[in-house]
């Protein structure tokens, strides 16, 4: 499903050449749920953002279903990233003057969906999120907890095959961490590929497959779990 080629990303930062990855050659098939681990400024966020095609890399190519992403003409990588990838971010990333449902429903408002779709496709993921009496609260009216939980609501309306997650958990307490990740799970086992980066060890643990980048490159870390460990 995810193919990285030979990749590299290097940087300029005040006259001196960073090397973010170095050649580095990786795959994820399609249902695999991998965590990505490293310290700060070690290239996780960098990695994930060029799965997204967000991040172009210098060198190497990455393939999607077997298509070469950053051969692909803009605006054609932009509605592949916008109908089959959904991102969850570490600061959610909610709309702070939109409620909640109108959050979960704006991916699919940006599309021009019919707003009976909207509502009833919000209506449903926001009950699968247990916050369906939350639908008219605004983020600053709601927990940590609850506004990533939201942010994964609105990650799944637009029904991605991959989920990429930047250190979902990381403004989280333990409890709600714990829901995140049973909520990462789910959506694991309907089939769905998720990649997720983290600093934390416990949170790659509950992963199938663990990868840590060292030095610009990537290495397994013990042996991939069962998918029914997950």
């Amino acid at each position: 499903m995810l193919v990285l080629d030979a990749v590299s990303k290097s940087y300029e930062r005040r006259q001196t050449r960073v090397d973010a990855l170095r050649s580095t050659s990786l795959k994820i098939d399609r249902g695999e749920f991998v965590a990505i681990v490293g310290p700060s400024g070690s290239g996780k966020t960098t990695l994930l953002s060029m799965l997204g095609g967000m991040l172009a890399p210098t060198m190497g190519r990455i393939l999607l279903d077997g298509q070469s992403l950053y051969d692909l003409p803009v605006r054609e990588r932009a509605q592949i990233r916008n109908e089959q990838i959904g991102f969850v971010f570490q600061h959610f990333n909610l709309v702070p003057w939109l409620t909640a449902i109108e959050n979960v429903a704006l991916p699919l408002c940006l599309y021009g969906s019919d707003s009976h779709i909207q509502q009833s496709r919000a209506e449903a993921l926001l009950k699968r999120f247990g916050l369906a009496e939350r639908a008219e609260h605004r983020p600053s009216e709601l927990s940590a907890g609850q506004q990533q939980r939201v942010a994964l609501a609105r990650t799944l309306v637009t029904d991605p095959h991959l989920i990429l997650a930047d250190e979902p958990t990381g403004n989280l307490d333990p409890e709600s961490r714990e829901v995140v990740l049973d909520a990462l799970h789910a959506i694991h086992r309907e089939g769905r590929t998720i990649v997720l980066v983290t600093h934390d060890q416990a949170v790659a643990g509950a992963a199938q497959r663990s990868l840590r980048i060292v030095d610009g490159q990537v290495e397994e870390l013990g042996s991939p779990r069962s998918a029914g460990a997950a």
